[in-house]
C-alpha cells in the first residue's frame, strides 16, 4: 500500500490553493467527529497520507473525495468545493437563466443575472463554473458592443482554462469566442489564427464537439469572406453546414445558411444566396428569432435588389428596420437603413439616399464593431452628396470613408473610395488626379482573391 501511495503521488500535479481548502475542511470534519488521523484512514490508506491531505499536500481523487466524504458524513461536494451538492444546483440554475437569456438576445438581462449570481458562484470554488459564468458576460457584452471588455473577461477565462480539470474542448471554446470578439475589431488576421487553433484543439481531443466545430468554421468563414478569400470561404461554411445538418441544430443551421448566403451573394451567385437566406428564416422564424429574422430580410432586401426586384427589395428593407428597432438592435437597425441608402442611390434617388445614410451613420455612432457597415455608408453618403454638385462636402466624406476602410484593413473597401475620389476630381476637371486615383482602385483590386 505505501509504495503504490508513493507512486501515486509522484504522477499527482502540485496541490493546488482549492487543495489547502479541501485539507482544512477534511481537518475540521475529522476533529468534530472525534476521529483520528489513523481512524479515518481505516485500512484503506496510510495515517501519512491523510495528514498530507489535511495540509494540502497532495491532491486527492474524486473516488477518495467521496469515500472520505461518506466516512465524515457529508456531501463529497461539500467537502471539495465548500458548498453542497443543492447549493451548486441554485448556483447552476442562475447561470442556465443567465445563459437562455443570452441566447434568446436579452443581453442586458443576462449580464444582471450574472451580476447578481457572481458572489454565489465564487463562493462555490468551482472554477468550471467561473469559466461558464465569465464566457457568458463576455458573449454577452460582445453582442452589447462591449468588444474590449469582452476581450478581458475571455483572457481571465483563458488563464482558467489552462489550469487542471479542463479539456480542449473547453480550451478551444475559449479560443472561438476571442476570435469573434478580435472579428468584430476588424482584427481579421487574428481571428483567423484564433479560429483556427480552436478548430486544432477540438479535432485533437477526439471529443464530440461538432456543434462548436460548426461554429468555428462558420465564423472562420466570415473571415476568410472580409479576406475576399471566397473559396476558402465557401470551403469553410459548406463544411459548416454539413457538420450542423448531422447533429440536426436548427439555430446553427439558420446562422450557416445565412453566412452561406453571404458567400454566395460575394461570388454573384443570387439565386442561390436568396434560396440560402430563405432558409436561414424558415429556420428562424420556427424558432421565434425575431432579431435573426430582421438581420435575413435585410439580406434578402439586398438580394432582391440585386436581382432586379427593387420595390420587393424596399418592403424587405423596411420590414427588417421595424424588427430590429422593436428588438433594441439599433446599430442593426442602422445597417439596414444604410441598405435602404445603397437602394435610394442606385436608383436615382440621391436626396433620400443621403437622408437615409446621414440617418444610418446616427444609428451606427460610437460602434466600432460595425466599422465594416459605417464604411460603405460614408461612401453612399459621399457619392450622394457628388451627385448633388456639392463636392466640397462630397471630398471630405470620401475621405472619411477611406480612412475607415483603412482602419478597417480592407482594401477592395479604400479601391471604392478611391474610385469615388477619382469620379469627383474627374468633375471638377482634375483629370491627373483622377486618372492616379483610379489606377490606385485597379492595381488595389489585382490583390484581390475572388
Amino acid at each position: 500500500m505505501s509504495s503504490r501511495m508513493s507512486a501515486t503521488r509522484q504522477l499527482r500535479p502540485a496541490a493546488q490553493p482549492g487543495t489547502a481548502r479541501l485539507g482544512e475542511r477534511v481537518r475540521q470534519l475529522r476533529v468534530a467527529a472525534g476521529l483520528t488521523q489513523t481512524d479515518l484512514a481505516g485500512d484503506r490508506f496510510s495515517k501519512e497520507y491523510v495528514s498530507q491531505i489535511e495540509r494540502g499536500k497532495t491532491r486527492p481523487t474524486r473516488e477518495t473525495v467521496e469515500w472520505l466524504a461518506g466516512k465524515l458524513g457529508v456531501d463529497a461536494a461539500f467537502l471539495e468545493k465548500g458548498v453542497s451538492a443543492d447549493e451548486r444546483s441554485r448556483v447552476e440554475a442562475m447561470l442556465a437563466r443567465a445563459e437562455a437569456l443570452a441566447n434568446s438576445h436579452q443581453y442586458d438581462e443576462a449580464i444582471e443575472e450574472l451580476e447578481n449570481s457572481r458572489t454565489a458562484v465564487l463562493a462555490t470554488g468551482a472554477v468550471e463554473l467561473e469559466a461558464r459564468a465569465i464566457q457568458t458576460e463576455a458573449w454577452a457584452r460582445m453582442e452589447r458592443g462591449e468588444i474590449r471588455p469582452a476581450l478581458d473577461l475571455l483572457e481571465r477565462c483563458r488563464t482558467l482554462t489552462e489550469g487542471p480539470g479542463f479539456s480542449d474542448v473547453d480550451r478551444a471554446q475559449v479560443l472561438f469566442r476571442m476570435g469573434s470578439c478580435r472579428y468584430h475589431l476588424s482584427s481579421i488576421a487574428s481571428a483567423v489564427g484564433l479560429f483556427s487553433e480552436a478548430l486544432k484543439l477540438c479535432e485533437s481531443s477526439q471529443l464530440p464537439c461538432d456543434l462548436l466545430r460548426s461554429e468555428i468554421l462558420n465564423w472562420r468563414s466570415r473571415c476568410y469572406r472580409r479576406q475576399r478569400d471566397l473559396e476558402a470561404a465557401r470551403e469553410d461554411v459548406e463544411r459548416a453546414l454539413e457538420l450542423a445538418a448531422a447533429i440536426d441544430d436548427e439555430r446553427t443551421m439558420a446562422s450557416v445558411y445565412l453566412q452561406a448566403s453571404l458567400v454566395s451573394e460575394r461570388m454573384g451567385h443570387w439565386v442561390l444566396a436568396r434560396s440560402y437566406a430563405e432558409r436561414a428564416k424558415a429556420y428562424c422564424e420556427r424558432l421565434n428569432d425575431e432579431r435573426n429574422v430582421g438581420r435575413l430580410l435585410n439580406n434578402l432586401g439586398g438580394l432582391n435588389f440585386q436581382l432586379g426586384n427593387p420595390e420587393r427589395a424596399v418592403e424587405d428593407l423596411k420590414s427588417a428596420y421595424r424588427v430590429l428597432l422593436e428588438k433594441g438592435s439599433d446599430a442593426e437597425a442602422g445597417n439596414v437603413v444604410s441598405s435602404l441608402a445603397h437602394v435610394h442611390l442606385a436608383t436615382g434617388q440621391v436626396q433620400a439616399a443621403e437622408e437615409e445614410a446621414r440617418h444610418a451613420l446616427d444609428l451606427l455612432a460610437d460602434r466600432e464593431d460595425f466599422l465594416v457597415d459605417i464604411a460603405p455608408t460614408q461612401l453612399v453618403l459621399g457619392r450622394a452628396l457628388l451627385e448633388q454638385g456639392r463636392l466640397d462636402e462630397a471630398q471630405e466624406m470620401l475621405r472619411t470613408a477611406e480612412a475607415s476602410a483603412e482602419q478597417l484593413e480592407s482594401i477592395s473597401h479604400r479601391a471604392a473610395a478611391w474610385m469615388a475620389q477619382g469620379d469627383l476630381a474627374a468633375r471638377r476637371g482634375e483629370d491627373a488626379t483622377a486618372a492616379r486615383l483610379y489606377r490606385n482602385a485597379a492595381e488595389a483590386l489585382q490583390d484581390v482573391r475572388f
